[in-house]
């Protein structure tokens, strides 16, 4: 870009304000995106290698979204059996299997027991 396409306004207040063509403003504007998108994946990619962030395979991802019971799917990807989840949790394997199988929803306190013992939210369990 040349320094003719480039104006600069002064302002009453003194600011100096710089005024460029549409296209280059646009190139600017995107290259600062990309660059905030590398920053945002360093981070996210640094949170995974210290282990504050976990990778779930898309096998699982689209399990829970098409619908599969979360209890399932979480136990499954955290490689547990219904016995050892109920343990964990602390509640009983027959109850574990309710929930699991839609029988029936399961108490907060047992939903909060199974959320805590598979190391996610409640929320990821809704």
């Amino acid at each position: 870009m040349s320094k003719s396409t480039i104006q600069y306004i002064q302002c009453a207040s003194g600011e100096r304000l710089v005024v460029v063509p549409e296209a280059h403003y646009r190139r600017l504007v995107d290259a600062l995106e990309d660059r905030l998108d590398v920053e945002a994946a360093r981070e996210i990619m640094a949170r995974i290698k210290d282990g504050t962030e976990e990778v779930i395979p898309a096998e699982f991802v689209n399990r829970l979204l098409g619908g599969e019971n979360t209890v399932k799917v979480w136990r499954e990807f955290r490689e547990m059996t219904v016995d050892e989840l109920a343990e964990k949790a602390g509640i009983g394997v027959s109850d574990l299997s309710a929930i699991e199988t839609g029988e029936c929803d399961g108490s907060f306190g047992s939903i909060k027991k199974i959320a805590g013992a598979l190391k996610i939210t409640v929320d990821d369990l809704a």
